[in-house]
């Protein structure tokens, strides 16, 4: 081909457009990164490609890790191009304390990914904003205090189902196990017999199908080919993880919508049984008032269902294996959580008023947390204004990414952040102490609304557990082989293992 024909063919009308499209995607990346506005001091950040933005660099499958490493280089408030999607990543205690707390109005609002819409369509609790997130989230609130959450009634409806966990951990006769179903399972009967009003048989096989549709939904949310979906939208057509993850909460809300029907043909509004009732019971009031725009609605129902059965189940085990997992790894702590709930309770039951007596128990439940991380990076916000923020200039409705992991592993708040020590949370006295820099929950407007409820349930399950077992690596794996890598997902859980759980009582 000439030249002459070349040019001629690059100005074909189709060619000319393609051309157009495309000059003006680059002129949009260079404008929304480097801005018109010379005068306003934004966030730095690495250099990126047009439409891929940093991409190339992170680490899409634990994005954290990278997001850690860029803190190191461009401070704590910096700037990150998800493809051609711009946002500002938080790190360090202070900086995320700061926004979080201090700014809570500011940086309030929920960032709506694709992912969280396909899911949620901006129902329930997690991923919605305005008058919608306040009510549910106020709803929520208030049941989960109303049936139980720090109440003796929670309490007692953990204990009773610690018994059930240890008599399948005793039937493993200390043979190797891997301890995730079991764990899921008790701790999922915890938030259903709030919600639902009732606890399941471990052998009921929709529960368990419920629990493995949660977390592997949690699982898949994780991957990188769901980051990718997040930044290009027009990839969700092909991308298989996708399809299965709207099919796993189609079927699971089918499944709750079953559930709600039936806790419906037998409600009795003077005789609440849960967390489902409360809502029916409001929703029905709302009808007959002619409320317009009603927000009891059926999809916030099954949303907020949803969101809290997922929430009160994958965290909470996940943080539960980790802290059997630690134990096996490290005999001699174990060893004096052991020697302490001997010398505090002998052989009766724990419970929640034991906690002051058992400091350094605590101290290890906090430190697993810590340590873990299960929330690496909190669900994104949105800023709701344009905000001046340590020097930098964030413009209203600019995605922002609070670094968790960064928080929990902060060089300035913790003596050794890398290192599994109990001490992190004791005085010289060997006291429990609090301290500020501990967000395994997040903070703010957007906190865990479970946090109360999931200390508790840790801190019965653990106890329970370590008043009867000695956890131990399978035989032949010594402790120096335990892995301590955590699997691919939203949260992090420990890798596939099995441990052995001793009876010594």
């Amino acid at each position: 081909m000439s030249v002459l024909e070349g040019l001629v063919f690059v100005q074909t009308p189709g060619c000319v457009l393609i051309w157009t499209v495309l000059l003006l995607l680059l002129l949009y990346f260079l404008s929304s990164r480097q801005g018109f506005h010379v005068h306003h001091k934004e966030p730095p950040g690495p250099r990126g490609l047009p439409l891929l933005g940093n991409l190339l660099q992170l680490d899409l499958n634990r994005p954290h890790n990278t997001l850690i490493e860029f803190s190191k280089t461009y401070g704590s408030v910096f700037t990150v191009y998800f493809g051609p999607k711009k946002a500002v990543v938080l790190a360090g205690y202070k900086t995320v304390k700061q926004a979080l707390v201090d700014h809570a109005d500011e940086f309030g609002d929920r960032y709506i990914s694709c992912v969280s819409e396909d899911i949620n369509h901006q129902h329930g609790i997690l991923a919605s904003n305005g008058d919608n997130w306040k009510e549910m989230r106020r709803f929520a609130l208030s049941n989960l205090r109303n049936y139980g959450m720090g109440k003796r009634t929670a309490e007692d409806k953990i204990l009773e189902e610690c018994h059930y966990l240890i008599e399948v951990f005793e039937n493993h006769k200390g043979q190797p196990f891997d301890t995730s179903k079991p764990m899921n399972l008790a701790v999922s009967n915890i938030i259903s017999s709030i919600v639902f009003g009732s606890r399941f048989e471990y052998s009921d096989p929709q529960f368990k199908k419920m629990v493995k549709r949660s977390n592997e939904s949690m699982r898949i949310m994780g991957t990188a080919s769901m980051q990718l979906y997040n930044c290009f939208p027009w990839m969700g057509r092909w991308t298989k993880n996708r399809k299965l993850l709207k099919n796993n909460f189609e079927v699971q809300y089918n499944h709750f919508r079953g559930l709600i029907r039936q806790l419906k043909i037998s409600l009795n509004p003077e005789m609440c049984r849960c967390l489902i009732d409360s809502f029916l019971i409001r929703k029905q009031k709302d009808e007959d008032s002619c409320v317009t725009d009603p927000l009891y609605h059926e999809m916030n129902l099954i949303t907020v269902v949803g969101n809290l059965f997922a929430a009160g189940t994958d965290t909470t085990g996940a943080s539960l294996r980790w802290a059997l997992l630690f134990m096996a790894k490290y005999p001699q702590i174990q060893a004096q959580v052991q020697e302490e709930l001997r010398r505090e309770t002998g052989s009766r039951q724990v419970r929640v008023e034991d906690r002051k007596k058992l400091p350094f128990t605590d101290a290890v439940i906090h430190e697993t947390q810590r340590l873990a991380s299960i929330l690496p990076v909190a669900l994104p916000h949105v800023t709701t204004q344009d905000v001046n923020f340590q020097g930098f200039f964030i413009r209203k409705g600019t995605t922002v990414y609070p670094l968790l992991t960064s928080v929990l592993h902060d060089d300035n708040e913790w003596e050794t952040p890398s290192t599994f020590n109990p001490a992190h949370f004791l005085d010289k006295q060997g006291r429990f102490v609090k301290r500020d820099a501990f967000m395994p929950f997040s903070a703010g407007r957007r906190a865990c609304p479970g946090e109360g409820l999931a200390r508790m349930e840790l801190f019965l399950f653990f106890t329970s557990l370590l008043q009867r077992f000695r956890f131990t690596p399978p035989p032949g794996v010594t402790e120096e082989e335990l892995d301590l890598t955590p699997a691919v997902g939203f949260t992090l859980n420990p890798s596939l293992h099995q441990l052995c759980a001793v009876s010594y009582v």
